[in-house]
């Protein structure tokens, strides 16, 4: 079982910058890397990043590349995204996740576990 806690969201401005962490706990059989996701009000649930389990390879939706970052330390167990120039239509709230079984990093069905979430708001 693994156990994840986001940190990090709050209110901020169009343009400006969040850092959201997501520490884990515990084990599982497998892991293949963490991912975030982000659900808006009254919209599905959709991909945002993703890193596998050595760090060396990165994911991102469109419409955060080039803005956000992930990143991860392996040594505390925990999971990054660094959100840069902001928009309104960034506010949602996200979710961290821990990808336990094969297949595409893009797809929420390849991840087991899910954090709480936190709410990001990003006002015009």
């Amino acid at each position: 079982q693994v156990q994840l806690v986001e940190s990090g969201g709050g209110l901020v401005q169009a343009g400006g910058s969040l850092r959201l962490s997501c520490a884990a706990s515990g084990r599982a059989s497998t892991n293949y890397g963490m991912g975030w996701f982000r659900q808006a009000a009254g919209k599905e649930r959709e991909f945002v990043a993703a890193i596998n389990l050595s760090g060396a390879s990165t994911y991102y939706a469109d419409s955060v590349k080039g803005r956000f970052t992930i990143s991860r330390d392996n040594a505390k167990n925990t999971v990054y995204l660094q959100m840069n120039s902001l928009k309104p239509e960034d506010t949602a709230v996200y979710y961290c996740a821990y990808k336990r079984y094969t297949g595409s990093y893009y797809y929420a069905n390849a991840y087991a576990y899910w954090g709480q979430g936190t709410q990001v708001t990003v006002s015009s």
